[in-house]
């Protein structure tokens, strides 16, 4: 039996093995959770939510193991894991919780107009049957978590994929989510190579595929998608801009590029990547910068003193290190590096000025802890620089004047723009997730990512009863053509609500 080992990623210790499943597997996890999602459909939204409400204390009471755990799989500090993981998993449980009934609820429609003042219909959210999750390696936690919990209390059965890379954190929510109660089958945890797992849920026919990875992968399950019509949700990453502008808290603008930037060794899709900096504050602003950088400690699992882990593959930090050299070799400098440290997935934190847009760190999705750094002129300039990519997921603008601040996040390209702060919004359940252009198509988190995990379905119903026929329906003659043509220029009419004797007449084709 093929097998999959889930190393510590500091020290190459063995946490775990799990067996690799087949396609075959896939299909019999496919057909369990189709006949649960049958019985878990049919309770009601306060019985599935009572039954996972059992989560809060699965979560809380593992908090700290779980927390170890991510830190050893994906190499990012235990306190990152628990604060950006953890901490996010437990109030996206109460979230939910809290607001699913108000979110899924029926929703009446106001008849729109007095032509149709026979009919009534409302919405209702019906679960898709069983949904495909492909989750990444950066957050092998929180994404996956909230992902699966939203799909669950829409009524979902769920099949989970998580990164190969960071399997121990996935075995971790197939505990979770086996021990709070579910129907036998409804949710299934896979274990399959990324190069297969997304042709393969799409083959075995899952209701649609949440996906978060790569463009190119993303692409390519959505083209394959569209042969058979399944829905995809992508989120593709990001190559964020942060406008720091010449009124902004320079104190507070550095710290927070450190942290959104750096933090989980820059492994964020929705970190700061590029900087622009009003020229009349920019010497002042890298200079806090450069010495909160250089003060940055490596750290690792086994202690909670240092601020910076590893990067979680090494082809990851290969790919680092050939967008810092393309932008050295193309005149950018480095002003200012973080400590050294003796690991071949360690890869020290980076600021780099002179950069220019022909470079690979402000073009393409660094992923790494690298941050390009332009000064700018004009707010205009500032605006166009941030839109200048071909990915749009977050973005920040930072100053004290709040209703400029506004005004310039509305012009930013991208799914979600913060003043002040950055990366945070994923923590905060009540707001989307997701991008624009190449960053992906649909959103996750809140009421917005919980829509993602139904299908609207409009009913329309008869008020009254009292008409035996509608007045567009057969036969048609020139009695009935005038009617129509009667009701057409009362529609338009803006008395028309108040000549309801014409209406009558209308409507009994008088």
């Amino acid at each position: 039996m093929e097998t999959t080992k889930c190393l510590n990623v500091f020290n190459n210790e063995v946490l775990d093995e799990y067996r690799v499943d087949s396609i075959e597997d896939l299909k019999n996890m496919i057909d369990k959770s189709r006949k649960a999602q049958l019985v878990w459909r049919s309770y009601s939204l306060s019985k599935r939510v009572k039954i996972l409400s059992n989560l809060i204390n699965l979560l809380t009471d593992s908090a700290d193991e779980i927390a170890l755990a991510i830190s050893k799989d994906n190499g990012k500090m235990q306190i990152e894991a628990l604060a950006a993981e953890v901490l996010p998993a437990v109030l996206s449980t109460r979230y939910y919780l809290k607001n699913a009934k108000k979110i899924l609820k029926r929703e009446n429609l106001k008849t729109s107009s007095i032509v149709f003042f026979t009919k009534k219909s409302f919405i209702e959210y019906q679960p898709l049957g069983v949904v495909g999750i492909i989750s990444p390696w950066n957050y092998p936690f929180s994404i996956a978590y909230s992902e699966v919990l939203s799909a669950l209390i829409a009524g979902n059965g769920v099949i989970l994929k998580t990164a190969t890379e960071t399997l121990y954190t996935g075995l971790w929510l197939k505990k979770l989510f086996e021990s709070c109660g579910l129907p036998d089958g409804l949710f299934s945890f896979l274990n399959m190579a990324g190069r297969v797992a997304g042709d393969a849920l799409l083959d075995c026919g899952v209701n649609k595929l949440f996906f978060t990875g790569s463009v190119p992968v993303g692409k390519y399950l959505m083209e394959k998608a569209s042969k058979s019509l399944t829905p995809v949700s992508l989120e593709l990453g990001g190559n964020d801009a942060m406008l720091v502008l010449d009124d902004a808290d320079l104190e507070r603008a550095s710290s927070g590029a450190v942290w959104a930037g750096l933090q989980n060794a820059g492994q964020s899709c929705g970190g700061v990547e590029r900087i622009y900096v009003h020229e009349n504050v920019y010497d002042e602003f890298m200079a806090k910068l450069k010495s909160k950088v250089e003060a940055l400690r490596p750290g690792d699992f086994k202690s909670h003193d240092g601020d910076i882990g590893l990067m979680t593959t090494t082809k990851q930090k290969a790919l680092v290190d050939s967008h810092i050299a393309d932008a050295l070799a193309k005149g950018a400098k480095i002003f200012a590096q973080g400590a050294e440290k003796s690991h071949p997935n360690y890869s020290k934190p980076v600021v780099l000025a002179d950069v220019t847009h022909d470079m690979l760190v402000m073009r393409d999705e660094t992923f790494g802890p690298v941050l390009g750094v332009m000064k700018f002129k004009t707010i205009d300039e500032a605006i166009r620089l941030a839109n200048d990519s071909d990915l749009g997921l977050t973005g920040s603008v930072w100053t004290r004047n709040l209703r400029r601040g506004v005004e310039i996040a509305r012009q930013i390209e991208a799914g979600a723009v913060t003043l002040n702060d950055h990366l945070m919004s994923h923590g905060m359940a009540e707001t989307s997730w997701g991008g624009v252009k190449n960053s992906g198509i649909g959103r996750t988190h809140g009421k917005l990512g919980m829509h993602e995990m139904v299908n609207p379905k409009f009913i329309v119903t008869d008020r009254f009863g009292i008409f035996r026929k509608q007045i567009w329906w057969q036969p048609y003659n020139q009695k009935k053509y005038n009617t129509v043509l009667s009701a057409t220029k009362f529609s338009s009419n803006r008395h028309f609500c108040s000549n309801k004797l014409a209406v009558w007449k209308i409507w009994r084709n008088k």
